[in-house]
């Protein structure tokens, strides 16, 4: 566990960064900092590997305090992944993934191996290995950067806004990427974003701070959105929490209905005995065309827009599905894509006044989340 106890960063000219921070980060989780500009979240990740030093109060890992360890050894036993992964241009990938475990003194084919292993762990092609941080996109390199934060296998992880330079696809991707990591690795990470949806994507706990760098609110995202501390945080959430809270709850008990799907190649007879206004058309093999409206000549289709996976997907992504739907519908898909039912907007309400009124989430548990596992909304 890492404890920060009330910790004061203040500067030569006065500015106080992080003013009496006190917090308890638990091991094998992630613990999210998210704040404004200037709230301290990076000078607090920071302190924790002492490339800054706290004016007051004291940070300790597993019961010791980080300032009685040499900094070389400290630092070497945290990972560390920045904006833009920071990597050496001028060394291979494969070398930059290496730099830590040569630095502990690794032999260069031990420490080439464990860098062939973190690639493939990462999600990275082992061809990538002999090329240059120039050559591989954004993503490709913020993945690097993860890998070689990883690579003398450290016990606590620490991230400073890694993903804010990508755009928002390869952001999710690299996103679930983490979250598939820390569910094998589980690892203590300090992940510091301003984007209160990662956060709350990621976060195992969250705290937000205010500027000046004091704490609002320290609690796990189910927590603070449905409670939040006061006015600052119910503001920095913003005024769709109420959906984002909607990421907690879990789309299984949504009632599907089969009566609207139709195969392609349906008969007249079977059009016509189907009451609802739209109806969707599969292929051969189950999956989704597109909607037909009842009635309608012709092969035009509206589109089914994004599929939903019950139990897989929150009730978020199904409310998500149903609202940029044509016909108001979600489409409700297995692990192959195959169509497994219809639910419309009404009955996805229904479901979300149903949850409303059992108690709130645990502050320690997540009720859309598998044993290990978020849903992903």
């Amino acid at each position: 566990m890492i404890r920060i106890d009330s910790v004061t960063k203040r500067y030569p000219d006065g500015t106080v960064a992080v003013d009496r921070l006190s917090l308890e980060i638990p091991d094998r989780s992630i613990t999210v900092l998210v704040g404004p500009s200037g709230c301290g979240k990076t000078t607090t990740l920071r302190m924790i590997n002492r490339m800054v030093e706290p004016t007051e109060g004291t940070i300790l890992l597993d019961g010791e305090d980080v300032q009685h360890q040499p900094v070389t050894t400290l630092r070497r036993n945290m990972g560390y992944v920045i904006q833009n992964a920071g990597l050496f241009q001028h060394r291979t990938i494969a070398d930059n993934i290496a730099t830590v475990p040569r630095m502990l003194g690794w032999g260069k084919q031990r420490a080439r191996e464990r860098a062939a292993e973190l690639m493939e762990r990462v999600g990275l092609d082992a061809s990538l290995a002999r090329r240059y941080p120039y050559q591989l996109s954004g993503g490709q390199q913020q993945r690097v950067g993860v890998a070689r934060a990883l690579a003398a296998d450290p016990p606590v992880l620490l991230m400073d806004e890694p993903f804010s330079a990508v755009d928002p696809v390869v952001r999710k991707g690299l996103q679930d990427e983490l979250l598939r990591l820390q569910d094998e690795l589980g690892k203590t990470i300090v992940f510091v974003t301003h984007d209160i949806d990662e956060a709350i994507r990621l976060g195992t706990m969250v705290a937000v701070l205010r500027e000046g760098g004091r704490l609002a609110q320290y609690a796990p995202p189910a927590e603070l959105l449905s409670n939040p501390a006061d006015a600052f945080v119910e503001d920095f959430l913003g005024a769709d929490r109420g959906i984002r809270r909607l990421s907690f709850y879990t789309s299984d008990a949504l009632e599907l209905t089969t009566d609207a799907v139709v195969p392609a190649d349906a008969p007249a007879e079977r059009l016509a005995a189907v009451e609802a206004p739209y109806l969707l058309v599969t292929d051969v093999d189950g999956r989704p065309r597109g909607w037909r409206e009842r009635g309608s000549d012709g092969d035009r289709l509206l589109s089914y827009g994004r599929p939903f996976r019950p139990g897989v997907d929150s009730l978020r992504a199904a409310l998500d599905c149903a609202v940029l739907s044509p016909t108001g519908w979600a489409v409700a898909v297995d692990a192959d894509g195959k169509v497994t039912g219809v639910v419309s907007q009404q009955t996805i309400g229904e479901a979300i006044r149903a949850a409303h009124t059992h108690a709130e989430p645990d502050a320690g548990e997540d009720p859309a989340r598998g044993e290990d596992e978020k849903v992903a909304g």
